[in-house]
């Protein structure tokens, strides 16, 4: 299973609340890829803040009432996911997993299942833990034309990718270009 990392990020690198910059560049054709990419995710890998963010918001959308994000909805709330934390207890998210121990082999073990893709969303910090440790198959970066100035910011100090390969260059008519990247490098099994 391929393990990649799909982001919104502004021209300067942040990727902290894009939901206060985001949604102005959002349309109709950026929702059918996030929409489509979901389709083709097996499960979710996040950090824990970003899982609360997640448990917190879409299992309402599933409700009546928001019929326009409900398909995206239903997706995200039955999907398998796998959240990295030491300190989450009794997640209550539907289909959650935690992984407290031995991250790496857990991850590892994931990756080597067959399946569609294992999907980061947010959670950068854990992002960044990955990248250090050569693990990202794939790098799918939502590049708003937006300058934010602070937050965090997707490629933290210290992370190093050697060379990263463009698979493709996608502009939206919003002015966000979403790139896909691949490791240059070869990658650990």
């Amino acid at each position: 299973m391929k393990l990649a990392l799909t982001e919104f990020v502004s021209v300067d690198g942040v990727m902290e609340d894009p939901h206060l910059w985001h949604f102005p560049f959002f349309n109709e054709e950026g929702g059918q890829y996030k929409f489509d990419e979901l389709r083709a995710t097996e499960a979710l890998l996040l950090g824990r803040v970003t899982y609360e963010g997640f448990a917190a918001a879409w299992p309402e959308r599933s409700e009546p009432g928001h019929e326009e994000e409900k398909p995206f909805a239903d997706l995200m709330n039955g999907i398998p996911k796998y959240v990295v934390s030491t300190t989450l207890e009794n997640p209550a998210w539907n289909n959650s997993h935690v992984i407290r121990d031995n991250v790496e082999e857990e991850i590892q073990k994931l990756r080597r299942q067959s399946g569609r893709d294992l999907v980061i969303h947010g959670s950068c910090d854990l992002a960044n833990w990955l990248m250090q440790r050569n693990l990202i198959d794939e790098y799918r970066l939502m590049v708003h034309p937006i300058v934010v100035g602070k937050g965090k910011r997707i490629f933290q100090e210290g992370t190093s990718i050697p060379a990263l390969t463009l698979v493709e260059s996608r502009p939206l008519a919003t002015g966000i270009v979403i790139l896909t990247y691949h490791p240059a490098e070869p990658r650990q099994a």
